[in-house]
């Protein structure tokens, strides 16, 4: 996808052209189309919840829109926090399924929190669209409720070497986190990088002194690391590696690439890039500015992805799909130009478009450096 995008194209993709959602039947809970919920399930606590609040406010700003053209006939968008803990995650999802008004989610944002989920939304009947979680085994459990709103971690694997390619870079260490979707990326970038791997370890999720591994990195002489993980132990492992002497590059995927990762590595992070199956959302110039009105910031990763993902939801409300089943049958078939990308879904709940582009810091921002 082209990064520059006419004004009139952005325009659009941001409003749904629609039919009146009054007057229609529904199979789950009372009422007609008007007064639906469609929820958001996902972190907006925890020590990675920047990437769950991006997702939020991607899907409230899509639900606020279709609302202001359907002011008769509105839909609701509840929240449930989850913290991003494949624990708690649960028992939040069996409290969401259990309310009938709710006909379509967005979430869950990870891996492992979508892994210990998915069998309560299947058994529910209710579709749910992730922007986020990319561990590919998520579309191997015969779940016909999951659809991934972005490329899993077989493409953003092979997109490590092609970053690290792109930068000259000839050694990579990779460190992998104890997470789904830590461990299973660091599958793939691993056999992507092939013979440039010139070491790994292993970390564990809220760890703090990551001193072992960082001397396992100096000795290895690499010049980049690939760390597979999130950016709450991303931050201060990258932090402690320049602090050791280390001059290479950190290279992240899309669970570190947020601006809380720069916050917290501070000047340390000038040396990294990131891999993410994201869109630059501060391309998309008018989703930008409709964007501040719900966050007061600009968009962060997988803002964009959320965004497209709920208006999937909306579209087929639109058309009067305003039950469980006849949504979930929508997004089966659904062929749906978003901002991003275009959603259109094999029956495993993968997608057919699924790029991944390349950023770094500068200047203390996050910046594209491309598609991959």
């Amino acid at each position: 996808m082209s990064r520059t995008l006419k004004t009139a194209a952005v325009l659009a993709a941001l409003s749904l052209t629609v039919a009146g959602c009054a007057n229609k039947s529904d199979e789950g809970g009372s009422g007609g189309g008007c007064n639906k919920v469609i929820a958001y399930a996902g972190a907006m606590s925890g020590p990675n919840a920047q990437l769950g609040i991006n997702e939020y406010n991607g899907g409230q700003l899509a639900v606020n829109q279709y609302n202001e053209k359907h002011s008769d006939c509105k839909v609701q968008f509840k929240k449930f926090d989850t913290e991003g803990d494949p624990n708690k995650a649960p028992g939040v999802v069996t409290q969401l399924v259990n309310d009938q008004n709710i006909i379509g989610v967005l979430g869950l944002p990870f891996s492992g929190e979508s892994k210990a989920t998915g069998k309560i939304f299947e058994q529910a009947g209710l579709v749910h669209i992730t922007a986020s979680a990319t561990n590919p085994s998520l579309t191997t459990n015969g779940w016909k409720t999951f659809f991934r709103g972005l490329g899993n971690d077989n493409v953003q694997g092979p997109a490590v070497k092609a970053l690290a390619d792109k930068q000259g870079f000839k050694k990579v260490f990779v460190v992998q986190d104890d997470s789904d979707y830590g461990v299973g990326l660091a599958a793939t970038a691993t056999k992507a990088l092939g013979g440039m791997v010139t070491g790994s370890d292993k970390v564990t999720t809220n760890q703090k002194d990551f001193s072992a591994t960082v001397q396992k990195v100096l000795d290895s002489k690499a010049d980049a690391v690939f760390y597979s993980g999130y950016y709450a132990e991303g931050a201060p492992f990258d932090s402690q590696l320049v602090a050791k002497g280390y001059k290479g590059a950190f290279i992240g995927p899309d669970g570190v690439k947020d601006p809380e990762f720069i916050k917290q590595a501070g000047s340390a992070s000038t040396n990294a890039y990131f891999t993410c199956p994201c869109i630059p959302g501060d391309t998309l110039k008018d989703f930008a500015t409709a964007y501040k009105t719900v966050a007061n910031s600009a968009p962060g990763t997988y803002s964009v992805e959320a965004y497209d993902a709920t208006n999937v939801l909306l579209d087929g409300v639109s058309k009067g799909n305003t039950s469980r089943s006849k949504l979930l049958s929508y997004v089966k078939g659904a062929d749906f130009k978003g901002l991003a990308k275009q959603y259109k879904w094999n029956d495993k709940g993968e997608l057919t478009d699924a790029a991944v582009y390349g950023y770094k810091v500068d200047n203390g921002q996050i910046v594209s450096i491309g598609k991959l």
